[in-house]
């Protein structure tokens, strides 16, 4: 994974993170915890893309496919990890 590549990811983690924040309010762990869960989940989500070749830059190149894929990889992965932490957190403290 390069460097333009994981930083895509981790923004767009962030920001996957956050949306889905505000989409689930009573899930949310505030802006911080949004975008720290998002951000693991950007980069892992990116990770994956990557190694499935999903969203491998041709030719060691940036071309927007790829950037584009990573974007949407990393949103994904950041909201659907903000989410299962907080589903997690949600069990623990019924606990």
């Amino acid at each position: 994974m390069d460097i333009i590549s994981l930083v895509v990811s981790l923004i767009s983690g962030a920001i996957g993170g956050n949306v889905a924040g505000a989409a689930l309010k009573e899930q949310s762990l505030g802006t911080v915890g949004n975008s720290i869960a998002g951000i693991l989940g950007g980069g892992i989500g990116g990770a994956i893309l990557q190694a499935m070749g999903v969203a491998a830059p041709a030719g060691g190149g940036l071309d927007i496919g790829s950037l584009v894929g990573q974007f949407l990889g990393g949103g994904v992965g950041g909201g659907i990890l903000m989410v299962v932490i907080a589903l997690i957190r949600g069990a623990i403290a019924k606990a």
